[in-house]
């Protein structure tokens, strides 16, 4: 499981959707309807935060939002979106991970994405996330 720091916007075909259902199964364990993954790492952001599920909420709300300037057709009715306002710490050592992750998956896949971002400095974030200084999250399996 995949639920990227780093904006979606930056992320391949695959990746977004991936991301879609993956965050999706997260909204479901943190939800109690499912016994699968409840002790997934990517959840500790979540289950740390004052509204889990509002912030799972909000997270799915702009992936759904890039998949459709995309013009993709994700259901829109998997996720609410009365969610409260939240934002997570994200260290920038996890975000340099990430985009370093990422460029090792667009170059085998999508190698304009790549050419595209491949010397990219200052990565942005999902907007969920606030950028703090820090390492790759102690969760990250390396």
């Amino acid at each position: 499981m995949r639920i990227w720091s780093i904006h979606p916007k930056y992320l391949d075909t695959k990746s977004l959707t991936a991301v879609w259902r993956e965050t999706l199964l997260a909204k479901h364990v943190l939800e109690g309807k499912t016994k699968g993954y409840t002790n997934h790492p990517q959840l500790i952001r979540f289950k740390k935060s004052e509204y889990p599920l509002d912030c799972i909420n909000r997270y799915l709300s702009i992936i759904y939002e890039e998949a459709r300037k995309r013009g993709y057709n994700f259901d829109q009715s998997k996720f609410r979106t009365d969610f409260k306002a939240c934002v997570l710490p994200v260290a920038t050592g996890q975000v340099e991970y990430e985009a370093k992750h990422l460029l090792k998956k667009l170059q085998q896949r999508d190698i304009n994405r790549y050419n595209e971002y491949k010397d990219l400095k200052e990565w942005e974030v999902h907007p969920l996330f606030e950028l703090v200084e820090g390492e790759t999250e102690s969760w990250e399996i390396q």
